[in-house]
């Protein structure tokens, strides 16, 4: 007779295996092609016309679609070409929302060889947060119109990234006395914005959340604290609102969250490893997935991965997006093994630890490395789980 406990398992794991995160995946952003830059150019000064702009985003899309599929990921995002950031693109069409040149506010990015000291526009809660048409709703619809055997994933900032940077003081306090009202109708315009994108066809949305992994860095906690902000429970402030939103979402709707400590023409904002939110982060976020960044000592160990519990997948991001050398396959085997210390092999997955162009400059590596990366993550996935 057939071991019926065997047979459950492999059923569940064929299951997990068939809903995302995938094997081999990746968090979503491309190089921009030079092309495409060129193009942004000329519309930012006037040559050349928003319909001629979207012209060249479009074939620029088809083309990154058509080589996803090729290198053979299981998902297909349009590589965040028509954005000028990963976030602030998306912020800044929410209602109640205002771009505001705020000084006062600095980011630092860093690397072994350079710094950066960026004082980029931030967003200020004016009036009442609303949703007044699906944010990114045009652009998933022709992703989901040129995919033909990937499964197309849309990535959109957390709303946790509308709070981080400027906290308390963004949000106008004749609006939102109370914060309360705030994460009220930030959550409803978020789980608006969900049931929208699910209407459209969207079965594989991520929410990017830096937050998560900042607050695991003791600068990043000072920093919550400096705007007035709880830098021992904020993430769990932050959880809580994430799953608000998620609430009652479509069975056959599957999300992920991406969690860095920044990317920025590949350089990084913060450091540490994620013991500091890993507890409440497994345990209690409601999401299918998480993409977490394991490239190197600035992300700390495999350790939090005890808190994961069965059922969750983790998609290690150990192939690095910040430089142009092609990891080795025994590298990444032998990371994953030692991951696989702390939890079920059969939970991992494996991806590039962030985008690869995150703002519209990109990483420093060309087109070519950035597509072998993706090559590597498919074939290594391949050899270690059989499938991708």
């Amino acid at each position: 007779m057939p071991d019926t406990q065997s047979t459950q398992d492999q059923a569940s794991s064929a299951r997990s295996a068939s809903r995302p995160p995938f094997r081999a995946d990746h968090v979503g952003s491309l190089l921009r092609p030079p092309e495409l830059l060129r193009a942004r150019q000329e519309a930012t000064a006037g040559r050349i016309s928003a319909d001629e702009l979207k012209d060249a985003e479009d074939a620029a899309i088809a083309e990154v679609v058509r080589r996803q599929q090729e290198v053979g990921l299981r998902a297909a995002t349009d590589g965040e070409l028509r954005r000028e950031s990963w976030h602030m693109d998306f912020i800044y069409q929410l209602g109640g929302i205002k771009k505001v040149q705020d000084d006062t506010i600095r980011v630092e990015f860093h690397n072994q060889q350079r710094r950066y000291e960026w004082a980029p526009p931030s967003a200020h809660v004016v009036a009442p947060v609303t949703l007044e048409h699906t944010i990114f709703g045009d652009a998933f619809a022709f992703l989901r119109d040129t995919v033909t055997t990937a499964v197309p994933k849309l990535t959109i900032p957390s709303l946790s990234m509308v709070h981080y940077r400027g906290g308390r003081s963004a949000i106008d306090n004749a609006v939102y006395p109370d914060l309360d009202g705030f994460w009220a109708d930030l959550v409803a315009a978020y789980a608006d914005e969900v049931r929208r994108l699910y209407d459209l066809g969207c079965r594989y949305l991520q929410f990017d959340d830096t937050s998560l992994a900042y607050m695991n860095d003791p600068a990043q906690r000072q920093h919550v604290a400096d705007i007035g902000g709880d830098p021992e429970h904020q993430h769990e402030r932050y959880i809580e609102n994430i799953n608000k939103a998620l609430a009652g979402r479509p069975a056959d709707l599957a999300v992920t969250t991406h969690m860095c400590r920044g990317n920025n023409q590949s350089m990084w904002a913060a450091e540490g490893g994620y013991e500091f939110v890993a507890d409440a982060l497994f345990n209690n976020l409601d999401v299918d997935g998480f993409f977490c960044e394991w490239d190197d000592e600035r992300s700390g160990g495999f350790e939090p991965l005890r808190f994961v519990p069965k059922g969750k997948k983790v998609v290690l991001g150990l192939v690095t997006s910040k430089r142009g050398e092609l990891e080795s396959k025994d590298y990444l085997k032998r990371r994953l093994e030692d991951a696989a210390r702390f939890i079920d092999i059969d939970q991992l997955c494996l991806s590039p630890q962030c985008g690869f162009s995150s703002t519209k400059e990109g990483n420093d590596l060309t087109q070519q490395q950035q597509w072998d990366k993706l090559t590597l993550v498919v074939e290594t996935a391949q050899e270690v789980w059989g499938s991708v």
